[in-house]
């Protein structure tokens, strides 16, 4: 099974779409590094005071924690992106069978087939 072009065109539209969501919300709370999809999370001072300070360390474990989680999604993103470059995107890494074009329509990174998932 082989994907047809328009297919291929529609997926990394969405691909791209959600690289750019991704970035746009890494950015609001991190800087990003020289490396594609490599993020800081940036320290907020909120003020001085014992109270202040400690919101600060908070909202820094919690940004921590959430720019893991939103860097893991955009290198799911981005390995799709350079897999449809090389010829490989849709083949489940698990099985070596191609991935349904219904699944990769509702999630395009996806890395699996539904069994093997």
């Amino acid at each position: 099974m082989t994907y047809s072009n328009e297919f291929l065109g529609e997926v990394k539209e969405k691909l791209l779409e959600e690289k750019q969501r991704l970035s746009q919300e890494l950015l609001r709370f991190t800087k990003a590094n020289d490396t594609e999809g490599s993020y800081t999370t940036q320290f907020q001072d909120m003020g001085s005071d014992e109270d202040e300070q400690a919101s600060e360390v908070e909202q820094y474990v919690d940004d921590i924690a959430l720019e893991a989680n939103l860097e893991s999604q955009l290198k799911d993103v981005l390995d799709a992106l350079e897999k449809l470059e090389t010829g490989s995107y849709g083949v489940c890494e698990e099985t070596g069978e191609m991935i349904s074009e219904e699944r990769l329509r509702i999630y395009p990174q996806a890395r699996t087939v539904v069994k093997a998932a």
